[in-house]
């Protein structure tokens, strides 16, 4: 194997099965020589242990892109956001701790992490989105680390991306 794939298939019973990723799951299974996909729910611990542990140390490298990505979700169910976004990062961090500690782990994050902050910067509008001012230092480079996640205003989402955030910083 050369890639393996975690999903419970949780995203179409979110949002609709118009948002489930089986679709994509299968075209990996039947395209990509090496795939291995386990249906597994990255908030339980025993089942990603077993992932892992079959793995082991070839493991080079983790992406985590799993998330409940909608504010207004997040609204509705806190506690499920928050056991996906912040819970399920604790137990994709401590197992490469035990299985596959050279592992390099990345984690994909959001700018929500940092509230209402960027809404402070200025902002230009195009025809699909906006974007920071060219003249602005952030333009070029993106908005950093150290922009200030306090005395802002977080919805539930970005709180519990924050806790994952602090997570892999803490881990890392």
């Amino acid at each position: 194997m050369d890639v393996v794939g975690i999903d419970n298939g949780v995203r179409g019973e979110f949002f609709g099965q118009e948002a489930s990723t089986n679709r994509v799951r299968n075209r990996l299974c039947a395209e990509i020589p090496g795939y291995e996909h386990h249906d597994a729910d990255i908030r339980d611990a025993e089942a990603i242990s077993r992932v892992f542990n079959h793995c082991g140390r070839d493991i080079a490298l983790i992406i985590h892109a799993a998330a409940q990505p909608s504010h207004d979700w997040a609204a509705t169910n806190p506690n499920v956001d928050f056991t996906v976004n912040a819970n399920r990062t604790s137990v994709l961090l401590e197992a490469p701790r035990r299985f596959a500690p050279d592992a390099v782990f990345i984690f994909m994050s959001t700018n929500k992490v940092y509230g209402d902050n960027p809404n402070k910067l200025p902002l230009v509008e195009h025809e699909t989105r906006w974007e920071v001012d060219v003249d602005h230092p952030h333009a070029a480079r993106g908005i950093p680390e150290t922009m200030s996640i306090d005395h802002t205003m977080h919805s539930l989402f970005g709180v519990s991306k924050v806790a994952a955030d602090l997570l892999v910083q803490e881990y890392g």
